[in-house]
């Protein structure tokens, strides 16, 4: 499931068509906006909104971000908490967020994070015991195009007679 698709369920069930101005035609299956009645207070599509709460849309602007929590009536924590949802951390560059070091170095299986470069960021114990060249600072793509085949085929799980 996706973390912004929860968060807007959750959130819109506790808003009443009254909160935000619309007439309450009478008792409801669930309690709550309906889909299309926030995306009418907020000023997107109903598809649109649709799209972003079942997750096939995950990189809303922060444009409709703010509409979003404007209509949800969230405070400045809620709304900040919506834009993180948004926007997680991305591995840039040869930074990697500490969450994710840690729980790739203190894996007990084998387990990299590389970046966009290919470059190792971090590998568990496992990882190295495994193949040294899987060390931080490693570049992945030159560190595999220099090692011979037959090494490199064992190393992703294939066994290749060497030719």
């Amino acid at each position: 499931m996706n973390a912004i698709g929860e968060f807007l369920r959750a959130r819109r069930a506790l808003v009443s068509p009254a909160d935000v101005g619309l007439p309450d035609d009478g008792p409801r299956r669930v309690p709550g906006l309906r889909r299309e009645e926030l995306a009418a207070v907020a000023g997107v599509s109903v598809d649109y909104y649709v799209r972003l709460e079942q997750g096939r849309d995950r990189h809303p602007s922060p444009q409709v971000l703010d509409a979003l929590a404007r209509a949800l009536r969230l405070g400045d924590d809620g709304a900040a908490h919506l834009h993180r949802l948004a926007s997680p951390p991305r591995v840039t560059g040869g930074e990697l967020p500490t969450g994710v070091r840690e729980l790739v170095e203190h894996n007990g299986a084998p387990a990299l994070a590389w970046g966009r470069r290919m470059d190792v960021l971090a590998a568990s114990p496992l990882a190295l015991a495994l193949a040294p060249m899987y060390r931080p600072g490693t570049n992945l793509a030159r560190a595999f195009s220099s090692t011979p085949r037959c090494v490199r085929c064992t190393l992703v799980g294939r066994r290749w007679p060497s030719t």
